[in-house]
């Protein structure tokens, strides 16, 4: 099954309200990334056991670990949970920047170091979660 495949079929598994969130969401990171690399991570580790919610991936950059070993991974990351949607923005070496910047303009929504976590799109400012994403990938960019 091809990574365009899954991602429908995730986002098709999802209820209307969801299901249109991530869609908009898809095609808004899309638009920001378009050449930009497509991942899908179904959740489960390689022993098959179920670690996190899937997710869909955006763009490409190099992690850098302490030991000197690397791995790619994607820049800008969407998941359906329980409560809503999540927003990874990958890559950042200031964990501070997201909530400081955008936790107080976005709306109502959760922002930590890397993620921004909203019930649905229309409880925040998309031109503002949007001007978070070209953020992120401009960072990443520049590793």
């Amino acid at each position: 099954m091809t990574i365009k495949t899954q991602i429908k079929n995730y986002i098709d598994s999802q209820d209307d309200q969801k299901r249109a969130d991530l869609l908009a969401l898809h095609s808004q990171v899309l638009r920001i990334i378009p050449e930009g690399k497509l991942w899908f991570l179904d959740g489960k580790d390689d022993k098959g056991k179920i670690v996190s919610n899937p997710n869909i991936g955006y763009g490409q950059y190099t992690i850098h670990y302490k030991d000197g070993s690397t791995k790619e991974f994607y820049q800008i990351g969407l998941s359906a949970n329980t409560s809503g949607i999540s927003v990874y923005i990958m890559g950042l070496a200031d964990k501070k920047y997201l909530s400081e910047h955008f936790g107080t303009t976005i709306g109502k929504a959760t922002v930590t170091g890397y993620c921004i976590k909203f019930k649905s799109l229309k409880d925040i400012k998309i031109d503002v979660l949007e001007e978070a994403i070209r953020y992120g990938v401009n960072q990443t960019d520049r590793v």
